[in-house]
């Protein structure tokens, strides 16, 4: 990949590629915002080729096919895509089912996912009609834009790509054993493949993981009632796969009711799970938690107290518990929803 600073760039350097589109963002410290953009650009066939100018130059700007992330200007029809301006609101359009309107504004890269990003996604998976991504994306909006993941923030991730990217910058008294000071191009160029892996990462999650594992939730929804009349308990196929965001988008979807209180499946070792469905948009409130006096309790002394032949253990906190069967585990499940 090709960087160029704006004397590099008003010195010819891209001579040797004139028939390449160029694109064109700010100079100077860099964040995941604008880097995951222009690697999003780059995976087109219009940019595939294209070199990167890192200008806060307008002169130097107005020369690039496409510029974002600086300029002040956000217009589709004209290339620009910044969001720095006083009078800037963009935000993605509401999922399905929320019920308020998005708070994260789109930052420079979640302004070239909302054009470009389905085209994006297809260069990768061309079938693919929709996907998860614009989590990652939203994620880099709100960093970049100054949200709050949380009102009370008990500690700060470091691990994330913002953070990741954010520690590519040439520190501010980093010298090489020659005594020379980072080239910033050649980081931000490294921060731009980054996030690339990143999200080919997510998107390769989506397509071989995610899509699988909603068609099999999908399909124990609708055969709820063949686990037991109430329909308050499923059964996956399969263990270990991620069914609780589906979960809760299929019963909006098909407009379940009474809820789904519990799921049964399998762990790696053969053991059938029990496990409570929490409250949609909390991490440790469930719907029906299992009872309390089964809690913390193990093999022989949990027989002994559910009566339910092959009770292995319960968690402590009654959100999942263990059982040698499946009509053990089902026992389990339908003996906590009696107690509801």
């Amino acid at each position: 990949m090709s960087v160029f600073s704006s004397n590099e760039y008003k010195r010819g350097k891209l001579d040797d590629s004139r028939s390449s589109k160029v694109i064109g963002t700010h100079s100077g410290t860099f964040q995941a915002d604008e880097a995951m953009g222009c690697w999003m650009l780059q995976q087109l066939s219009e940019y595939r080729h294209s070199k990167i100018v890192r200008s806060r130059d307008a002169s130097i700007l107005e020369t690039c096919n496409i510029v974002l992330d600086v300029g002040g200007v956000y217009d589709h029809a004209s290339l620009k895509y910044d969001h720095h301006q006083r009078d800037y609101d963009e935000r993605f359009p509401p999922k399905m089912n929320d019920v308020s309107p998005r708070c994260t504004k789109l930052s420079a890269s979640g302004l070239i996912y909302r054009h470009y990003g389905k085209q994006v996604i297809q260069t990768f998976y061309p079938n693919l009609t929709q996907s998860n991504v614009d989590s990652l994306l939203e994620a880099l909006d709100a960093i970049d834009t100054g949200v709050e993941m949380a009102e009370s923030m008990l500690y700060i991730d470091t691990t994330g790509l913002a953070s990741r990217v954010g520690r590519l910058n040439p520190r501010w008294n980093e010298v090489d054993e020659k005594g020379k000071t980072p080239d910033p191009d050649e980081r931000f160029a490294m921060a731009v493949d980054l996030c690339g892996v990143d999200f080919q990462s997510v998107l390769t999650k989506i397509v071989e993981s995610d899509v699988p594992a909603r068609e099999l939730v999908d399909a124990a929804v609708q055969k709820r009632h063949e686990v037991d009349p109430s329909g308050e308990i499923i059964c996956l196929a399969s263990g270990g796969l991620p069914w609780a965001g589906y979960l809760y988008e299929l019963e909006k979807e098909q407009k379940v009711d009474p809820l789904i209180k519990f799921v049964l499946y399998t762990d790696q070792a053969g053991m059938w799970r029990v496990q409570a469905v929490t409250v949609e948009g909390k991490a440790f409130e469930n719907r029906l938690s299992l009872p309390e006096e089964w809690r913390g309790v193990r093999d022989e002394n949990l027989i002994e107290v559910t009566k339910i032949p092959g009770s292995r253990f319960v968690h402590a906190a009654g959100f999942i518990g263990g059982n040698d069967t499946y009509e053990g585990a089902l026992q389990m499940a339908l003996e906590a929803l009696k107690r509801k």
